[in-house]
């Protein structure tokens, strides 16, 4: 059964007007509750991030600067998001919801964390609201502990995950397959293990078509023994930063294609939201919802 990784902790004060929809952690949580897609049993707090887990994969002089609050103006402008203690434990709670939701998915064969996806954060900076790499401390960890072989990340938010690509480029170990619009944030895009640029304003069926072509094949080619899913709902068409043109339907059809793929080849997958900014919360707020509805429903 499913359980789900949420925190108080995800919903931070920003300044009024700011573009990142920060309200939408307790919103989804709220909305899951009230449609009975998720039980309260089913929730729980994961708490914070180890220093130790948080070293493998950041270095100690950006880590210590972040924990301190010592980055300078031009990293917080670059990172999108004002520094503070809250901002801190925010961090290491996101990343601690995949480290836990990947632990639940050896046992369970899914995790879910209600955060994450924070794949423009590199080795030694954050980027794009960004802060720590909960994806890459989550399959560092697994490495160290010997608990996976071989990690496929399925990164299918709409900008690429730079962060993730960087962390891992020299790391056989895991593999990193990033599908996203291309011409779009980040402007310098990094070498993943497999990119795919799509076309700006691509709709349901072309997208759909290019994943179904492509992940099954990978599965083959890359023989995962876990994967994550960085499932961003930026992808739709109402979304202000994306650039492409799904429907809600044509994200949960996505959504349903790779979790299926992990069900039927019995592959351990851990989920994070990854990035959503349409203009009307509602609509990232469904779109998610719908990611962890599809989730029950497949591997409940």
């Amino acid at each position: 059964m499913p359980c789900l990784a949420s925190s108080e902790r995800y919903s931070i004060s920003l300044p009024n007007g700011h573009r990142f929809p920060i309200a939408k952690y307790e919103l989804i949580r709220e909305q899951l509750l009230w449609q009975g897609i998720a039980p309260p049993s089913d929730i729980y707090d994961p708490g914070l991030a180890s220093e130790e887990d948080i070293l493998r994969v950041h270095s100690t002089e950006y880590w210590h600067r972040v924990r301190d609050i010592q980055l300078t103006a031009a990293e917080v402008r670059r990172l999108g998001l004002p520094q503070s203690p809250e901002l801190v434990r925010r961090s290491l709670s996101s990343v601690a919801g995949t480290v836990q939701s990947s632990i639940r998915a050896l046992r369970d064969g899914i995790g879910m964390s209600l955060a994450g996806g924070t794949h423009h954060a590199f080795r030694d900076r954050g980027e794009g609201f960004c802060v720590l790499n909960d994806i890459a401390v989550a399959a560092a960890r697994l490495l160290y502990h010997g608990e996976a072989r071989q990690i496929l990340v399925v990164d299918l938010d709409v900008h690429q995950g730079d962060g993730t690509a960087s962390i891992f480029e020299k790391e056989p170990r895991v593999f990193t397959f990033s599908m996203h619009a291309g011409a779009n944030y980040p402007l310098r895009k990094e070498k993943s293990d497999l990119d795919i640029p799509l076309d700006l304003g691509l709709e349901d069926a072309a997208y759909l078509q290019v994943l179904r072509d492509t992940l099954p094949q990978l599965l083959g080619q890359v023989q995962p023994d876990f994967i994550f899913f960085q499932a961003g709902v930026d992808v739709l068409a109402t979304d202000k930063l994306g650039k492409l043109a799904l429907t809600q339907e044509g994200c949960c059809q996505r959504d349903e294609l790779v979790l299926g793929l992990c069900h039927q080849h019995q592959i351990p997958v851990a989920v994070s939201m990854g990035g959503g900014y349409s203009e009307r919360i509602s609509d990232i707020v469904d779109a998610h919802c719908n990611t962890f509805r599809v989730a029950y429903e497949v591997f409940g």
